[in-house]
């Protein structure tokens, strides 16, 4: 994380120091790196230059309407999973031409409100789905851009939860099954074949899976080819991992030329040279290591056992630890002199499982500050109001300045929707 360092033993944010963070906006409250997302997105866009390429940033990873624009300002697309999503990237001035539209689950009215902002493409993960889409779109007198996402069968070796391309996963239309499914959409009325898509996992340290389900991708691609069924785009997904401890991912310049390399052999060989747009989801290595989550210490109780560091940062805003048993990078904001003390750092809420870190050396106080690392994906749009808890102020640091993009949720926001009977 270059943009978070410590200078002269206070931890700060590119040039602003975390404890004014704190001092001025409260805890706990996530800080993101504007350098850090900019350097993270151009390593994607360096390498697509010259290319017909579109960078869809995932945003299930961070959602924050400061972040979407930041990103669109870049070029950037969005890959959604939900309505909701398609209306924050409008809501950020985003353009919807440039989103894909991802999920198992797209309901009518969902689907209604991607065609009527003409998306780039909805990625179709089964026959029902298929049918209901092109239905939709008959009513809505419109024809639906569409692209399969095909389920590679390929082991991404990531944790259960967030492994996506297997047989037993529920995404995506089986590798079995594609070539008839294929044939369906080209069949349908209001159905318009743009595209082929695949997304194997997250958190891959290696690339050599992704360029697995790359190959077999190209393999149907040709195959539909000799059927008469022409694929615009060739969506690959995203999944790149990051360092949370001493992982040592696959540098993303590294993969994409591996990939831009196969695509291009296969383009003169077999494709005869006929252009084919290419499109990356990535969320995680775009906004992961851009951000933390910073937190206070409330209280350090000791134990037979266990110490416990108690801060006011919880499951409910950080869910990785206790949904994945995640390692998240621990600091204390200001540099203490002392013997280091081994403790689980936990929160207030009301079950054993909210933990965010376990067995931390730390020399720290009452009152201190800490931050969670790599917590700028999957830390705010996963978070909850379990306990009743608000969630937690968003910032966003450029330089020497820093704006809160997201205020703190009240406890009477959280009721205020609610009615009582008379």
């Amino acid at each position: 994380m270059p943009h978070f360092s410590y200078r002269n033993g206070a931890l700060h944010a590119e040039s602003v120091a975390l404890a004014d963070i704190a001092s001025r906006y409260g805890t706990p409250t996530y800080v993101y790196s504007q350098q850090s997302l900019l350097e993270n997105f151009a390593s994607y866009a360096t390498a697509c230059q010259g290319r017909d390429a579109l960078i869809c940033y995932a945003m299930k990873a961070n959602s924050n309407l400061a972040i979407l624009r930041l990103l669109a300002s870049r070029g950037a697309g969005f890959d959604l999973v939900s309505g909701g999503e398609l209306l924050r990237v409008l809501a950020a001035g985003g353009d919807p031409r440039k989103c894909l539209f991802s999920g198992v689950g797209k309901t009518r009215e969902e689907m209604r409100l991607a065609l009527s902002h003409d998306i780039l493409c909805f990625n179709v993960e089964s026959i029902p789905e298929l049918r209901r889409l092109n239905d939709i779109a008959g009513e809505a007198g419109k024809r639906a851009p569409v692209s399969l996402r095909v389920n590679p069968n390929v082991d991404a070796k990531t944790h259960p939860y967030i492994a996506t391309g297997l047989k037993a996963n529920k995404f995506g239309v089986a590798f079995s099954d594609a070539l008839d499914t294929y044939r369906l959409a080209a069949s349908l009325p209001n159905i318009d074949v743009v595209g082929i898509d695949c997304h194997i996992g997250s958190q891959l340290l290696d690339d050599a899976p992704l360029l697995e389900a790359l190959d077999k991708l190209i393999d149907l691609v040709d195959t539909l080819g000799t059927e008469g069924i022409v694929i615009h785009h060739l969506d690959i997904g995203g999944g790149i991992g990051i360092t949370y401890d001493d992982e040592q991912p696959v540098a993303v310049g590294d993969y994409l030329a591996r990939v831009f390399r196969r695509i291009d052999a296969w383009r003169e060989k077999a494709y005869g040279g006929r252009p084919i747009k290419v499109c990356f989801e990535p969320g995680r290595s775009i906004v992961g290591n851009a951000g933390v989550l910073l937190t206070r210490i409330e209280y350090l109780k000791p134990g037979e056992e266990k110490n416990f560091c108690i801060v006011d940062a919880a499951m409910n805003d950080m869910m990785r630890p206790a949904m994945y048993e995640a390692w998240m990078g621990v600091q204390t904001v200001t540099q203490r002199e002392g013997p280091p003390v081994q403790y689980d750092i936990v929160g207030p809420v009301c079950e054993s499982g909210d933990w965010l870190a376990r067995d931390r050396a730390l020399v720290a106080a009452e009152g201190d500050l800490l931050v969670i690392n790599s917590a700028g994906a999957y830390g705010m749009t996963m978070a909850s109001n379990y306990n009743t808890r608000g969630r937690a102020a968003e910032v966003l640091v450029d330089g020497e300045h820093c704006m809160l993009v997201r205020e703190r949720e009240t406890p009477e926001s959280l009721f205020a929707l609610e009615h009582l009977p008379d």
